[in-house]
């Protein structure tokens, strides 16, 4: 019997991972639960208010944390961003790949594809050249967006779809490097969906969870870092839906 991880940590001491929308949100609650659990944090974000926000609360937990402000549609920040991350930390074995614009951005189709999915590929490939090492991992925030929930933005659902597609790609082709998963919430209290449970529309959804309640961002940051901790080192290519079970009764 091949030898188990021992749960009373979830990571190896000295893991460094980078967290991509990290000012706000489940990015946010990601930065602060890795840092719980001893990792060494690097928080990007574009909004450079909510970025400090975050490295303060990191900075609160006793962790190390480095920050960069960039738009991960600029593949040159992010190239410049892995190489500042990895002065500070050295090796850095896991990647949230978190970073999107909302459903409501007023974007045209194309555009929110390259920026959407473009920019998950392009933060992917920088970090994977940077060679992460052993026990590497990478998990992207999709959505049920990507799976059977239509939503009014003809790009989001699309571009929530590639990000699964794009991860069942690496996870059958690349899993000699890293380990790949998908995260799919479902309606969540974030900052973005500020009072859409009090709407019409958003107390009919509720009426369809069945756990009754909007998932949070911690609901979410639990299982991206379960998603990238030993705890799964089994599983490779799963698109994991966090919605309190609202798929299953469309």
């Amino acid at each position: 019997m091949p030898d188990l991880p021992d749960i009373s940590f979830a990571f190896p001491p000295k893991t460094s991972l980078i967290i991509t929308g990290a000012g706000s949100g489940i990015g946010r609650a990601t930065a602060i639960h890795a840092a719980r659990m001893g990792l060494g944090v690097s928080a990007w974000d574009l909004d450079r208010d909510g970025l400090e926000e975050t490295v303060e609360q990191v900075n609160r937990v006793g962790a190390p944390v480095h920050s960069w402000i960039a738009d991960v549609s600029d593949y040159s920040s992010i190239r410049e961003g892995v190489v500042s991350a990895l002065e500070q930390f050295g090796r850095i074995s896991l990647l949230h790949n978190n970073a999107g614009p909302s459903s409501s951005a007023p974007l045209e189709f194309d555009e929110a594809l390259r920026i959407s999915v473009g920019s998950m590929r392009a933060m992917t490939e920088a970090w994977a050249k940077a060679g992460p090492g052993e026990g590497a991992a990478m998990v992207v925030t999709s959505s049920v967006a990507g799976n059977v929930i239509g939503t009014g933005s003809d790009w989001y659902s699309a571009s929530k779809s590639a990000v699964a597609g794009y991860v069942r790609h690496l996870a059958a082709y690349r899993s000699e490097e890293f380990r790949s998963n998908a995260v799919a919430p479902g309606m969540t209290d974030t900052p973005r969906l500020a009072g859409f449970a009090a709407s019409n529309i958003g107390e009919r959804v509720l009426q369809r969870i069945p756990l009754g309640r909007m998932g949070t961002a911690d609901d979410i940051a639990f299982a991206t870092l379960f998603l990238l901790s030993p705890l799964s080192a089994y599983i490779n290519g799963a698109y994991l839906p966090v919605d309190g079970g609202w798929t299953i009764t469309q």
